[in-house]
């Protein structure tokens, strides 16, 4: 359950060429004799098309489909850039004690893309 930044256009700065998005699983299919690595993932939105004022990071939701529902896609590892560090937008109320660290991406409606996680990510995710 990682998150990582998927480049969509390079010839945008930041995070304005990058995605982020959940990863679900890593596979690898052979056909006609070469390998393709894939992962499974869900995309996040971005909320605006500008870094939080208050913050300087970038906020993101997660992505839906039909229905509300989370749209999980394909694509190849070579799309990934590096890993991304998401912090919730937790709100007022005390968490559930149920909660588990890995249900963290599907129990909150918004999230920070970190960039002070560390230097790589204060790099690109301006």
């Amino acid at each position: 359950n990682d998150c990582v930044f998927v480049n969509t256009d390079s010839s945008l700065p930041g995070m304005q060429g990058l995605e982020v998005t959940h990863v679900h699983a890593f596979f690898s299919f052979q056909y006609q004799g070469e390998v393709y690595p894939c992962i499974v993932v869900c995309w996040f939105n971005k909320t605006s098309d500008a870094a939080d004022k208050d913050t300087g990071m970038w906020m993101v939701r997660p992505g839906e489909g039909a229905n509300n529902t989370a749209e999980y896609v394909i694509i190849h590892i070579d799309a990934i850039y590096c890993t991304a560090h998401l912090i919730p937008v937790y709100g007022t109320e005390f968490l559930p004690p149920e909660l588990k660290f890995y249900h963290s991406y599907d129990a909150f409606h918004a999230y920070y893309v970190d960039k002070y996680t560390d230097h790589h990510a204060f790099e690109i995710a301006f």
